[in-house]
């Protein structure tokens, strides 16, 4: 309906324009500040990273009530992805946030997200660019499997200060004599992470081939 594909119209707009700040902020302070901005860019877009990342789990929301066609188990894999490498790993690490790898993948995210985001807005209204086409559904082939190589490593970083702050550690007391020692956790999510990446990735070959197919790309010129 019009009241729908306005509403996701705005969410998207909202979004692009959260992306674009921080990627633009990420490109000028690099080209002002050199290799010490890398160092506080958590401090610098954090907090707008965060709000970005939170409104994102909406798109769930949407694919459930049928307003966004997407296949919900990739988009529900990458959004938690990322909320668990944000919020679980590096939010909690103050050590972790100056990290140069933090920087690398925030660039990753706000790039992929910037044009997924144009394209969704001018998708909604109906305007087709073939070369914007053809970015939003290839760029993300590439860049995403360098994104899950960033989550993981800036996960590998955290381990030691997981280990020595014993944060999110749980010891059971008695009767239970059980204790969750998170490092470990951390450790088999890596796993889970990279058989997430096989299959999201296979997933984005489908969406590719739907989407740059000659006969899609005739119809959507006309």
């Amino acid at each position: 309906s019009f009241t729908m594909n306005t509403y996701l119209f705005v969410y998207d707009l909202m979004q692009f324009c959260g992306h674009s700040w921080i990627f633009t902020n990420m490109i000028i302070r690099f080209m002002s500040f050199g290799k010490d901005s890398l160092a506080d860019t958590f401090y610098s877009i954090g907090l707008v990273m965060r709000l970005c990342q939170l409104l994102s789990i909406l798109e769930i929301l949407h694919i459930l009530i049928g307003i966004d066609k997407s296949r919900l188990f990739p988009r529900l894999l990458q959004i938690t992805e990322r909320i668990i490498v944000l919020f679980v790993v590096i939010n909690s690490q103050e050590e972790v946030q100056g990290k140069y790898i933090v920087c690398v993948l925030f660039f990753l995210w706000n790039l992929l997200d910037v044009v997924r985001y144009t394209y969704n807005m001018l998708s909604r209204t109906g305007i087709y660019y073939p070369p914007l086409t053809w970015l939003n559904f290839s760029l993300c082939i590439l860049l995403y499997p360098l994104s899950v190589l960033a989550k993981a490593f800036a996960i590998c970083v955290s381990l030691p200060y997981f280990e020595s702050f014993g944060t999110y550690s749980i010891k059971l007391p008695f009767p239970f004599a059980f204790s969750i020692y998170f490092p470990y956790v951390l450790k088999t999510y890596l796993l889970v992470l990279f058989m997430g990446m096989c299959f999201i990735i296979q997933n984005l070959f489908s969406e590719r081939k739907a989407h740059l197919g000659t006969g899609n790309i005739k119809k959507k010129r006309s």
